[in-house]
């Protein structure tokens, strides 16, 4: 699972990491901290537009879905895609093999679960750099307005060493691509063998965490600010 991610990257920064020209910068608010069910808009390179870095919506809507209504109830359930099955899974397979993208992050955040508490950790990358989570992307054209609507989800896969301490339930993370690999991931003419190399988990020694205050959890709470990342101490030393 990955459904809360910390995007404050400026554009400056993000085009000189990716090589890549942002689209429509009026429409990219950097932020702390972004959860997938507020639908926000978030910046993405794609396969077939790799000049660029794009604003899209998290909650992959098939070009398939038929209407509206349909296309609002799936986004909700397309968030993420498992590994294993995008090559198979309906909603997922044919972007698979022609809209491959990268989603940057400075990290993400996940909760571990200790004798009845949750408590919320940051993970981010050990060497500062940004983050590409491995995600696909869809067009669907809405037949009422004939709008058409860009759409991503981020890939997760099985968790490495430690984050399956941290996400000790479900024991997933997102799939992390390597810089030396996002040519790769971007690339759809590649045979799709190649691509399967990649869906493996990252190991631990590229992630750094550390538990967060529970600022996070409260909905009154600001949650785009450095506070939400900085880190916090509980009663026992669960820090990593």
């Amino acid at each position: 699972m990955c459904f809360t991610v910390n995007v404050n990257i400026v554009k400056d920064e993000l085009e000189n990491r990716y090589g890549a020209k942002l689209i429509d910068p009026e429409n990219y608010k950097p932020s702390y901290y972004y959860h997938a069910y507020s639908l926000p808009d978030l910046p993405v390179i794609c396969s077939e537009n790799r000049e660029f870095i794009e604003i899209m919506k998290w909650g992959l809507i098939p070009s398939w879905v038929k209407n509206n209504e349909k296309a609002e109830e799936i986004r909700y359930k397309t968030f993420n895609a498992r590994a294993e099955t995008i090559d198979i899974k309906p909603s997922f397979s044919d972007s698979f093999i022609s809209k491959r993208c990268i989603v940057p992050v400075c990290g993400f955040f996940e909760w571990q679960h200790i004798d009845g508490r949750k408590i919320p950790w940051y993970i981010y990358r050990a060497d500062g750099d940004i983050m590409s989570l491995a995600g696909l992307s869809a067009e669907w054209i809405n037949n009422t307005t004939g709008k058409t609507i860009k759409t991503f989800t981020i890939i997760t896969t099985e968790a490495n060493e430690l984050m399956a301490e941290i996400h000790n339930t479900k024991k997933r993370m997102p799939l992390i691509i390597e810089r030396c690999d996002e040519d790769m991931w971007l690339d759809t003419k590649l045979p799709r063998e190649r691509i399967y190399r990649l869906l493996a988990h990252s190991p631990s020694e590229i992630l750094k965490a550390h538990t967060i205050s529970n600022i996070i959890a409260r909905r009154d709470s600001e949650k785009n600010t450095p506070e939400i990342i900085k880190p916090f101490l509980y009663n026992n030393n669960y820090q990593k």
